[in-house]
């Protein structure tokens, strides 16, 4: 990568992880906050406000991005982070369980995921771009491990409130990052290995491979959502002080993370990533059934949460692997739009299904409801066709004619361990998945050389 290229590819990074930090934040402490609100003693409004971000921003992501091809990337962003900011104080302000829901739908409402990551494909070349999502996917994932140690430990110094208006400043500081860190695209277009195409969402909606996928992460976050609305609760009632609930958080997250790696790495080198996927989702079903038979008990709830989060972090990782080498080569920015749009909505479905069940069946009901989830969600993983043994590659061709394309493609498919091929035209980029066992790199390049 350029030293231009890592530099979008950081200031976008951070732009998300300023964004997501504060969102984390209140996660595994607004449960708590809630119960001394006015209203806040029904769990329905509880879930009903920690899922509501989810609505809204499953809603606009996608138009987000869409906008952002037409009146500019940054334009975009910075409405979007405004929004968000807004939001974030209206939380923070927020005197009942009923404004803070209007601040948390706010906070959803500035849905610039799709546009932040057009943003990143127009500021790096397609050879490298994989590495910048990595980038911000790593970014992400740190963010959630971070907030949720030290949510408890700051709720104790600024409270809730002072979460929600410091969740407000970052997204003014990511404005800053936008301004001044980011460089401004040379040209703005459509990316199909980044964005969603609305012409090809019959084909990524009839796929039942990706259909699976995608019912996964709703899964995945349907119960994350859930739990939050139960789990701070139930360590409170365990005898563990709010602002000790890091201590129970910080282990369970490192020894995850210790088992996550290994786990990731064998399933991709070794080319199992079905057996390590399939294990994920076991484990998530074993830890909702810990937990709905453990709520009760300090150490039932610890050993869950380690199993839970193990799971978690595998398939937060392999989930966006698996739709890479499923999704056609062309469809793969519209493939994960869906995927994203699927996992917001999951996130509001979790919190008004978790918050409605902890009202009217007690917490024991909402880990049944996220055993549901994942039994189904294991049944139908047990019937995916194994991912193939492909990486995906992209090359800048130039712009030409399209039987000229039909050509290129046609020639590219020929080579040795080229898996499949495709040639956009107006976008002069070529997209092929290849054998990760070989392929004729050289045979291709000299293609692209007489093309």
């Amino acid at each position: 990568m350029t030293r231009a290229e890592k530099r979008a590819a950081s200031g976008l990074a951070a732009i998300f992880g300023l964004r997501m930090l504060g969102m984390f934040l209140i996660l595994p402490v607004f449960a708590l906050y809630a119960e001394h609100l006015p209203g806040g003693d029904n769990h329905t409004l509880v879930g009903l406000a920690l899922g509501m971000y989810g609505l809204t921003q499953a809603l606009l992501m996608l138009p987000f991005g869409m906008a952002s091809d037409r009146i500019g990337r940054k334009k975009v962003i910075i409405f979007g982070l405004i929004v968000f900011a807004l939001g974030s104080f209206v939380a923070a302000a927020a005197t009942d369980i009923a404004w803070t829901i209007v601040g948390r739908a706010l906070q959803g409402a500035g849905a610039i995921s799709a546009a932040v990551t057009a943003m990143l494909a127009d500021l790096t070349r397609e050879e490298h771009r994989t590495k910048a999502m990595a980038m911000i996917g790593s970014t992400i994932g740190i963010a959630f491990a971070v907030s949720l140690v030290a949510g408890p430990a700051l709720a104790r110094v600024i409270g809730v409130p002072g979460l929600f208006a410091l969740t407000g400043v970052l997204a003014l500081a990511a404005i800053w990052v936008v301004k001044v860190w980011v460089p401004d695209p040379a040209v703005s277009h459509f990316h199909a290995d980044a964005q969603a195409d609305p012409a090809g969402l019959r084909d990524v909606l009839t796929n039942g491979q990706l259909l699976r996928l995608d019912f996964g992460i709703f899964a995945l976050h349907a119960a994350q959502m859930a739990m939050f609305v139960v789990v701070p609760v139930a360590l409170k009632d365990s005898g563990l002080a709010p602002d000790h609930h890091w201590a129970v958080y910080l282990p369970v997250l490192l020894g995850s993370f210790a088992l996550m790696v290994p786990a990731i790495i064998y399933g991709e080198k070794h080319h199992r990533l079905k057996p390590v996927f399939l294990g994920a989702v076991a484990l998530m079903l074993a830890a909702q059934i810990g937990l709905a038979l453990g709520i009760a008990h300090f150490w039932g709830i610890v050993w869950a949460l380690f199993a839970y989060f193990v799971a978690f972090n595998i398939l937060e990782a392999s989930l966006p692997s698996l739709i890479s080498k499923l999704a056609p080569a062309s469809a793969k920015g519209t493939a994960m739009g869906v995927y994203n749009t699927t996992q917001a909505f999951g996130l509001f479905f979790g919190g008004a299904a978790g918050g409605w069940l902890a009202q009217h069946h007690g917490f024991a009901a909402v880990f049944g409801f996220c055993v549901a989830l994942m039994a189904v969600w294991l049944v139908a993983a047990l019937s995916m066709t194994p991912p193939p043994a492909v990486k995906t590659r992209m090359f800048h061709v130039g712009a030409m004619p399209a039987d000229q394309a039909a050509l290129l493609k046609a020639q590219m498919a020929a080579l040795a361990g080229v898996v499949e091929a495709t040639v956009l035209a107006e976008e002069g980029v070529a997209l092929l998945k290849v054998s990760v066992r070989g392929w004729d790199e050289a045979g291709l390049r000299s293609l692209i050389e007489a093309a």
